[in-house]
């Protein structure tokens, strides 16, 4: 076993492809490093599979027959967290942008190494905080609240000013907690993506200004008139808010 991924034994990933041939070249190499692998050929396939058991992360194509990738996971981000990492043969950025816009939590352009998609399941893995301790068990902020709005840090939900739970996908989270870990801060692109996909942005990668866009609409009164997070330009992105972080017993 590959001792980089000792600590996921028994994570387990959901491969959906429509070729078998790809699928099994992938489900062979992940699991000789240690990983778990269950293989899908469609969405009808995926959702079977999500019903019968617990996953840890999905790789998902975007060309599949019926409903593709991208329609396959806007549908899954409507109830779940689940980390996606999504497979396309289209190369362009627009095509890129779609895929982090239906929620994945990152992209793989094809072709492509098994050996880059291990890394990248990695990354996102241990940003999602996979197999660590729950907020409450390790002595950390359980809830924290900024502008009447409440993060649950244990149970991983935002609650608006109403009291009505708003789901967020594994990025919007992580990116919602980088913002509250460090408020009045301005923040760069490069410090986000280091954080969240564990590489730098390019200089054409508009995927950090998606992301906290995404979020905005779920937080902001007005997402184009943002007070919550504002845009500084040139620089990065601040919250600028007060936050109040509340403890476990």
């Amino acid at each position: 076993m590959n001792p980089g991924l000792a600590h996921q034994h028994g994570t387990r990933i959901l491969v959906v492809d429509d070729d078998r041939e790809i699928r099994s070249l992938l489900a062979e190499y992940l699991e000789q490093h240690g990983l778990h692998v269950a293989q899908a050929a469609d969405g009808g396939e995926m959702q079977a599979r999500l019903a019968g058991q617990a996953f840890d992360l999905v790789v998902l194509d975007v060309s599949l027959p019926g409903a593709d990738g991208l329609e396959l996971c806007r549908a899954l981000r409507t109830g779940s967290d689940l980390p996606v990492i999504m497979l396309t043969a289209r190369t362009s950025p627009p095509d890129r942008i779609a895929g982090l816009e239906s929620g994945a939590d990152d992209y793989l352009c094809k072709p492509f190494e098994p050996r880059e998609l291990l890394t990248r399941i990695r990354t996102v893995l241990r940003r999602s905080g996979s197999g660590e301790p729950r907020a409450a068990d390790r002595g950390a902020p359980t809830r924290i609240r900024f502008a009447r709005w409440v993060l649950d840090v244990d149970a991983r939900h935002l609650v608006d000013p109403q009291g009505v739970l708003v789901l967020l996908s594994g990025t919007e989270y992580r990116l919602l907690r980088y913002f509250l870990e460090q408020p009045n801060t301005v923040l760069s692109r490069d410090h986000f993506m280091e954080r969240l996909h564990g590489r730098d942005a390019g200089p054409f990668d508009r995927s950090v200004d998606l992301q906290v866009s995404r979020l905005r609409q779920k937080i902001e009164e007005n997402a184009r008139v943002p007070k919550i997070i504002r845009t500084i330009r040139h620089q990065g992105y601040i919250l600028t808010v007060p936050v109040r972080v509340e403890y476990g017993c």
